[in-house]
């Protein structure tokens, strides 16, 4: 099958990138068509295989936006050929495109016969395809760039019928309206339920336990993403000092040393993935506080804290604590939005652990590839060489369309399946507790116990607890337990 568009332009030698969601290749068709996840034209429509312009043009027009690509592949294109297509048809959508592009990645001017235009501007990013941010003017080529972040890093976020089907669900504003719906002293008991959890799971999907010490500075570091502070790197090292109780592992700094994860097999082939170069690393973790700091208006805080959850794990800025920090930052920016108030929090990292081989594999669809572009030699254990054969806008530019999708999965299931159902518990919990109190005189930890031992299991209360409690409280308890059990359901 002969490639076409992107497909063709990834076939360049010294083009090192990752390929886009679709492709496209010549078929026997006779129309353009999408045949599974394969744009399927008829050869006719497709450009001669050494033109690369010519693929650069059927890409913008037809695939949309791949910027790691075009960043390799427009500085492949000569200024006298580029300015040549442009003279002959200055006012083509897809020619300004590719020379407005063309310009940011050679840093040259294309010498083109008019320097002004008479033309109305384009979008870079279709709406229509895309989740954009504010439109910025170019004059020159008459362009509007709308992409998420900038042209030295931008973030892609393709408008698919899942993306869109859960932005209309307005998970926020159903967090908001349930947290205001419920009394005071319920939803304080909810919410230390779920700073708790929170905390316990993001631990867990580390594989760690932590300790009452750490739980608890975790907890406040929740508590205080609420308060207004933007992200720089004092803060950041501030956060990673209080997630990592190892002295020796607490930061000064975004790392000055190449990281690295491991699945722990020994050698070069237990390296699961590399983040960007110290150098580059520090000035992508700039671009993306940039973005949080200064988000686009339009862009949905939950796509705003997906972004920049992902965005810091990728470039990884610390040698120790990123996976922590970026479940943390999902939170900060959705306070610093103003998205949650009142001290409002959503368990996302406990749907993030019950869904964790879908969490990796999100993760994975990037660094997986993105591995395949180093060469690591083993030297001596914990030690290796590190040699980094692709290009920069690997890191540069990503698509986060199945980490903001995964990560409003998650939100649904935070709210939806565990703290509304933990609202639900606690409801159930006092209803029937009340029951209980008023109709005997039983000391309030006994009590609390039997009430949590009846809803654990549904409304039964086994012969092993009544005898382990038949001499501290009246036989006649059980069955009221039991009968206020179902009482309190019936009412429901």
């Amino acid at each position: 099958m002969q490639p076409v568009g992107y497909n063709r332009l990834l076939q360049e030698s010294t083009v090192k990138a990752l390929p886009p969601a679709r492709l496209a290749e010549v078929r026997a068709v006779t129309r353009k068509e999408l045949i599974d996840q394969t744009l399927a034209v008829p050869a006719n429509m497709a450009p001669a295989a050494d033109d690369l312009l010519g693929h650069v043009l059927f890409a913008l027009k037809h695939e949309g936006i791949s910027l790691d690509i075009l960043a390799q592949c427009l500085p492949l294109i000569s200024e006298p050929q580029i300015r040549a297509a442009i003279d002959a048809s200055p006012t083509s959508q897809y020619l300004r495109k590719a020379g407005y592009l063309w310009e940011h990645f050679t840093g040259q001017p294309i010498q083109r016969q008019s320097d002004s235009l008479r033309t109305a501007y384009v979008a870079l990013f279709d709406p229509a395809q895309y989740i954009t941010g504010a439109s910025q003017k170019n004059n020159r080529w008459r362009v509007l760039f709308n992409g998420i972040g900038n042209l030295d890093y931008c973030i892609t976020l393709r408008r698919t019928d899942a993306l869109q089907a859960l932005l209309e669900r307005n998970l926020l504003q159903q967090a908001t309206e349930f947290s205001e719906s419920l009394p005071r002293d319920i939803l304080n008991r909810a919410l230390a339920w779920a700073y708790l959890h929170e905390t316990r799971d993001s631990y867990a999907i580390e594989n760690e336990s932590p300790s009452e010490d750490k739980a608890s500075r975790f907890v406040n570091l929740l508590k205080q993403a609420h308060q207004p502070r933007k992200l720089d790197e004092d803060y950041f090292v501030e956060l990673q000092n209080a997630v990592i109780s190892s002295p020796y592992a607490q930061a000064a700094a975004f790392r000055h040393q190449q990281n690295y994860l491991s699945n722990g097999l020994r050698g070069a082939l237990g390296v699961t993935y590399l983040p960007p170069a110290p150098e580059l690393g520090r000035e992508l973790m700039g671009q993306l506080m940039q973005l949080a700091n200064q988000p686009p208006k339009e862009l949905d805080p939950l796509l705003l804290a997906s972004i920049v959850s992902f965005g810091f794990v990728f470039i990884h800025p610390f040698m120790d604590g990123n996976g922590r920090l970026s479940r943390f930052l999902f939170h900060q920016v959705l306070c610093q939005r103003g998205a949650l108030k009142h001290g409002l929090l959503l368990p996302v990292s406990v749907a993030l652990r019950q869904n964790e081989a879908d969490y990796l594999a999100t993760l994975q669809a990037f660094s997986e590839p993105a591995r395949r572009f180093w060469d690591v030699t083993f030297i001596d254990e914990g030690q290796f060489a590190f040699d980094f054969n692709g290009h920069p806008a690997l890191y540069r530019y990503w698509d986060a369309t199945a980490c903001a999708e995964f990560m409003l999965r998650a939100t649904e299931q935070a709210l939806e399946r565990h703290l509304k159902e933990e609202t639900l518990f606690l409801n159930r919990y006092d209803a029937i507790y009340r029951r209980i109190d008023q109709a005997f005189d039983i000391p309030n930890s006994i009590l609390s116990r039997l009430v949590m031992f009846c809803l654990d299991q549904n409304g039964r209360l086994s012969q092993n607890r009544r005898k382990q409690y038949q001499h501290q409280v009246p036989e006649a308890v059980f069955d009221a337990l039991e009968s206020a059990w179902r009482e309190v359901l019936d009412n429901a």
